[in-house]
């Protein structure tokens, strides 16, 4: 049951973890899976702010789940869409490609304090709106052993930053300073403020 009557939406996200936090709040959703755009997977053009890389891939999925709504002719929905991102000293530390690219995201995130930031866009009726969760992380200094035996897990895959907080990485986090939801892919405050203040 849901706080407040808010209409069903789209979800234009794959992410699993997002799913059920829209379910935790009892927002009704359809996913929309919306093929992947050509060539490489959300590239940060040069000299792109790591902060606002997020916010623009964030926009571009909900701009991406719009048109394909459109020529699939389905049914018009408010659609939902979020990205997030592992910040390094500027630098985005993305999804591993394989094993030693999840070691080397790992190996830099031990020991140090970084920021996930996550962009939820909502768009209706050629209305934009959006926010975004920054929350500060800390990873205590891990063992060589403890990332292999991480990565040899499968759980580092598919993820920024290469850990999931909600699995077995949990382990790696010294503290937290913002949002938990926010580090699972979906800050559960921004995400109900956005669609209370524009649906309701």
């Amino acid at each position: 049951m849901s706080l407040s009557p808010l209409p069903t939406i789209y979800l234009a996200s794959a992410s699993p973890r997002r799913h059920e936090l829209l379910k935790q709040i009892g927002v009704e959703h359809e996913i929309l899976n919306v093929p992947a755009p050509p060539g490489e997977d959300e590239p940060q053009f040069e000299g792109e702010f790591a902060a606002d890389y997020v916010q623009r891939t964030a926009l571009e999925k909900a701009q991406r789940a719009e048109q394909y709504l459109i020529q699939q002719e389905m049914l018009i929905r408010p659609i939902l869409s979020a990205d997030t991102c592992v910040i390094l000293e500027n630098e985005v530390l993305g999804k591993p490609q394989d094993a030693m690219d999840a070691t080397r995201i790992l190996a830099k995130l031990s020991g140090k304090t970084h920021e996930v930031h996550t962009a939820v866009v909502l768009l209706h009726r050629g209305e934009i709106a959006q926010q975004v969760s920054i929350t500060r992380v800390t990873m205590r200094t891990l063992s060589l052993k403890e990332i292999a035996r991480y990565v040899e897990s499968g759980e580092a895959y598919g993820k920024a930053g290469a850990y999931g907080i909600q699995g077995l990485a949990a382990v790696f986090i010294e503290k937290i300073e913002g949002s938990y939801s926010g580090v699972m892919g979906l800050p559960i405050f921004e995400t109900w403020s956005l669609l209370s203040k524009q649906l309701t």
